[in-house]
């Protein structure tokens, strides 16, 4: 009781306090949710794009024109980063796990209610910066989601390579910031205000999957964060971390040393673990709401919660199946494919099966919202 008095604030003064600067968890969660609803439908608006190439190739679009080979590739590659980053990553846990985990573990609020605060507005400075690569000269980046060198680290490898890709890296790396302020405040609300009896234990399995979901950001995203600054440095500072000696347009670039596998190796060992990051939270919401409409208690509370710590540590020890092509030792190989079979095997399935078999036998209600998890847990074992 003491450290959920300590972390009480003020009730808000004004429209702007109350609903644009907010402190209060609810109102934090609700922005991060239509920022994200507003990224889904950026993403929507490029896939479209995308499609009505495929389709009609030759076909000149309003105020678009005719889209180049170029065009394809920044398309693609900002339609992968934006649902990647601001939908998939920022929905589920910033979120969601904003709005419910407070109120789910009994605390007044999050345990750094202006770090929350920052925490969002960091994150749509970063969601701006991103949208701004199309306005750019030379538009957006063309170099794909994953951001592989020496591609992404040469400004002279093509249309997009200049500011627009400048850009994208700023905007990733800005995201990283808001995303470790984020997780702090996940893992200390639950560690440090959780209520009275409310043990670690007791906590709903949407809560831990928010406490395990920000403790992966915090290991992945401080990792993919010095990445983007390293890329910075070979783009605009002459550095080679990532950039060997290359010809670029008959030109020898003034770079030596580099290993664009060094890229690779630190952008999936943050890569993989986002996975988790996204679909963590979906797990933990599809455990609560299948209980509930089914009427029954979760089966197997324990072997579930130990079952998502599992993939949260496994997930920091398979990012190299990401690599088989890039020439990596078969030794290495060998090992990346046991880990992937390891998480696959028990700690992916023990969810599905628990699932399935409280709602075997259970009087469920066909109401709305039972019917996605219902979906959720036939789709996840084929995934």
């Amino acid at each position: 009781m003491v450290a959920q008095d300590a972390h009480a604030h003020a009730a808000p003064q004004g429209f702007i306090r109350k609903y644009v600067f907010s402190l209060d968890h609810k109102v934090i969660g609700l922005q991060y949710f239509f920022l994200a609803l507003a990224a889904v439908f950026v993403g929507m608006f490029l896939s479209l794009l995308m499609r009505i190439h495929l389709i009609w190739p030759t076909a000149v679009l309003p105020l678009i024109g005719h889209i180049q080979p170029e065009t394809y590739l920044s398309l693609l590659t900002m339609h992968g980063t934006i649902m990647v980053f601001f939908v998939l990553t920022t929905a589920p846990q910033s979120g969601f796990g904003n709005y419910f985990l407070p109120i789910q573990i009994g605390a007044p609020d999050m345990a750094f209610p202006v770090l929350n605060m920052l925490s969002f507005w960091t994150t749509f400075v970063a969601f701006v910066i991103m949208l701004a690569a199309f306005f750019v000269t030379g538009g957006a980046p063309l170099h794909g989601w994953t951001g592989y060198a020496p591609l992404s680290a040469l400004p002279s490898a093509g249309p997009g390579e200049q500011l627009g890709a400048d850009l994208w890296i700023t905007s990733i790396a800005i995201f990283c910031v808001a995303s470790l302020m984020g997780a702090l405040n996940f893992i200390t609300t639950t560690l440090d205000l959780r209520a009275k009896g409310m043990t670690m234990m007791r906590m709903p399995l949407t809560c831990w999957s928010w406490f395990i979901t920000a403790i992966l950001g915090l290991l992945a995203f401080g990792v993919l964060l010095s990445a983007g600054i390293l890329l910075l440095l070979d783009r605009n500072l002459g550095t080679s971390f990532y950039v060997p000696l290359v010809v670029v347009n008959g030109q020898i670039m003034g770079h030596k040393g580099g290993s664009p596998l060094l890229w690779q190796h630190l952008f999936w060992f943050f890569g993989h673990p986002e996975v988790y990051i996204a679909i963590l939270p979906g797990m933990g919401v599809a455990s609560q709401l299948v209980s509930t409409f089914s009427r029954k208690p979760i089966f197997g509370y324990k072997a579930m919660a130990y079952a998502l710590m599992s993939i949260g540590i496994l997930g920091f020890m398979v990012w190299g199946h990401h690599m088989f092509m890039s020439g990596m030792s078969p030794f290495s190989a060998f090992s990346f494919s046991l880990m992937t079979m390891a998480i696959g095997v028990l700690p992916q399935s023990r969810p599905s099966t628990g699932w399935g078999r409280f709602m075997a036998d259970a009087s469920v209600s066909r109401r709305r919202c039972y019917l996605p998890s219902a979906s959720f847990r036939s789709s996840f074992p084929a995934d």
